[in-house]
């Protein structure tokens, strides 16, 4: 048996393997619908898009202007439409800043908004306001919730445009955050949970 018989020796070759020269010379091999029997004689099916190789997989930034954002529809072919992606990821990123600030102060808006609600002015400003111990009550609890996840699906949204590892989102994502804090950072700094 020579080497080669060897090494394939646990696996299903009912499939093809080719390969193919890119267009910058190297070769490139691609496999469909190969299995690779294990130790125990069962067989596990190995996708194209599992053998893709470790140097597509580099965790490095790069600059890109028609890098997908979210989806492949999203995919800027213009500068200008990277442009746009851009303010709209610094935009996103301080709506977030934004309903934090909201989470963080939320029993102060909503005395506020009682309290204007019956037609009276409050006598102290709003972050001025100190923290009093509230009742449970069904309604709040699930706003707040609601508010919750909000904040956990921008915060994820926002990880997912990081992880693009495109320079220009990643700083859009930090200038939308320093936006944000700007704009929004002195309801956080005066409550009780900063």
């Amino acid at each position: 048996m020579d080497s080669g018989s060897m090494s394939m020796s646990n696996m299903d070759m009912s499939t093809t393997m080719s390969i193919t020269m890119s267009t910058t010379g190297s070769p490139t091999s691609t496999m469909s619908g190969m299995s690779m029997a294990s130790s125990t004689g069962s067989s596990m099916p190995m996708s194209s898009s599992s053998m893709m190789g470790m140097d597509s997989m580099a965790m490095v930034f790069f600059t890109s202007s028609s890098t997908p954002l979210y989806s492949w529809a999203w995919t800027p072919d213009t500068t200008g439409q990277y442009a746009g992606t851009c303010i709209f990821l610094i935009a996103f990123a301080a709506i977030f800043r934004a309903l934090l600030a909201v989470r963080v102060r939320f029993y102060d808006f909503l005395a506020l908004a009682k309290h204007r609600q019956y037609g009276g002015v409050s006598s102290q400003p709003l972050t001025d306001a100190k923290p009093i111990s509230r009742p449970w009550r069904a309604n709040e609890a699930v706003m707040i919730a609601m508010v919750d996840v909000i904040l956990a699906g921008l915060s994820y949204l926002l990880m997912i445009a990081v992880m693009t590892m495109n320079v220009g989102y990643f700083l859009s994502v930090l200038a939308g955050v320093f936006l944000g804090s700007v704009v929004f950072g002195h309801f956080i700094a005066n409550s009780a949970a900063h």
